[in-house]
């Protein structure tokens, strides 16, 4: 097997920064880009809370998480990717599931590395790793995390 591209998708919890060894082990050994991968929620799609908000108000929203999750992205890559060949940071708006998955099939991507669950786990696999396990056209593989 031929390993060119690695995701790594990151929640920005401690359970995703588990896999990191992992990815930083295997892009040295196989000389692969990273491609770490964050996906903001869609506030817009969601109903209501307490009222409507305005569209500017979502958009400043929207604004604000994206430039959030660049700043986490470099302070991690920063931080534990210096050692690695090349590393690409993607952030995504939508379904994490979904937003994986398609970029498997935009970046090419020969294998992915992720924590069995993210921040919200209390089960074996979280729901977005299950979702990708199932429905990935490449290898996935997922690194167990210890209950705390």
């Amino acid at each position: 097997m031929e390993v060119n591209r690695v995701l790594w998708p990151t929640d920005f919890s401690s359970s995703a920064e588990k896999a990191l060894p992992y990815v930083t082990d295997l892009t040295q050994k196989y000389g692969a880009e990273i491609h770490v991968l964050y996906v903001i929620e869609d506030i817009a799609h969601h109903d209501g809370w307490y009222g409507d908000f305005e569209k500017d108000k979502i958009d400043k929203l929207m604004q604000y998480a994206d430039k959030s999750a660049n700043k986490r992205l470099n302070q991690i890559c920063e931080k534990y990717l210096n050692s690695c060949p090349l590393y690409i940071k993607h952030v995504a708006v939508g379904d994490p599931t979904q937003e994986i998955l398609k970029l498997i099939e935009k970046e090419e991507i020969d294998l992915v590395v992720m924590a069995s669950h993210g921040s919200q786990g209390n089960y074996r696999f979280g729901s977005v790793t299950e979702k990708v396990l199932k429905n990935s056209p490449v290898p996935v593989t997922t690194v167990p995390i210890d209950p705390e």
